[in-house]
């Protein structure tokens, strides 16, 4: 099973400011990850899905990812911070979201 790790329990940002929401994994091996959002009073929504040899995903709502080896990282990106992008994000390993590869 791979595991993830979200560095930040809360993350603030001011309107219009970019915003990064970190996601680490603890092993080379990773192949498949992705984040999820939950707004207020909404069930899950998939955002983006990494696999092997895209580096750079863009998602849902203006959203990208970078697969990082060197730092283990799958940190979620905006460049631009809207104030509807208060919610709950969740960054997944293949082993928990097994089969669910469309919104």
């Amino acid at each position: 099973a791979e595991s993830v790790s979200q560095l930040d329990d809360q993350v603030t940002v001011t309107e219009g400011d970019p915003l990064t929401v970190k996601c680490t994994y603890p092993t080379s091996g990773v192949r498949f990850l992705f984040w999820y959002v939950q707004y207020p009073n909404q069930g899950l929504q998939f955002l983006l899905k990494y696999f092997p040899g895209d580096n750079l995903v863009k998602g849902s709502f203006g959203f990208v990812a970078e697969f990082n080896t060197s730092q283990m990282s799958f940190h979620l990106k905006k460049p631009s911070a809207l104030g509807s992008d208060s919610a709950v994000y969740f960054c997944a390993g293949r082993d928990t979201v097994v089969g669910c590869w469309e919104s």
